[in-house]
């Protein structure tokens, strides 16, 4: 199993947004950055997701999953380079964390969520998902 972070503008769609989706899940599309797409085409089944309020709020809400491999984008249009993959919901975050305290936090100093701030698909490591789950109020980190 990988990890991933995915960030969404709750005004535009929120974890409760994803929630309401059930299990069926939601396709992740208009995403139109080439790192991002690649990051979607290398997801597998199951692969677990931070759902990160961007813009608003500006903090992990929740933990989704990738129940849909890649597959062209419904948003594309004629423009055959876009594909994303379709996530649900799993759990919120019992304590959402903030970009503030991911920040702080030396051992996330190298975490995507930092350094690339501005991609809005993003790897997380083993480690880093374990460190933001506890944060978040998390025992279990799968």
């Amino acid at each position: 199993m990988r990890y991933w972070l995915m960030k969404s503008e709750p005004d535009v769609f929120s974890w409760d947004d994803l929630v309401a989706t059930g299990e069926t899940g939601e396709e992740w599309n208009g995403v139109r950055n080439y790192q991002a797409r690649n990051n979607m085409r290398a997801m597998e089944l199951g692969d677990r997701v931070f759902y990160y309020h961007s813009n608003i709020g500006l903090e992990i809400v929740g933990i989704a999953e990738v129940c849909a491999l890649s597959h062209p984008d419904s948003t594309r249009g004629a423009d055959e380079r876009w594909d994303c993959v379709d996530i649900r919901a799993v759990r919120p975050m019992p304590q959402p964390v903030s970009l503030k305290t991911v920040k702080a936090t030396p051992e996330l100093a190298d975490m995507s969520l930092v350094t690339s701030m501005r991609l809005s698909v993003q790897p997380v490591t083993p480690e880093e998902w374990a460190i933001v789950c506890r944060m978040g109020g998390l025992q279990e980190t799968a």
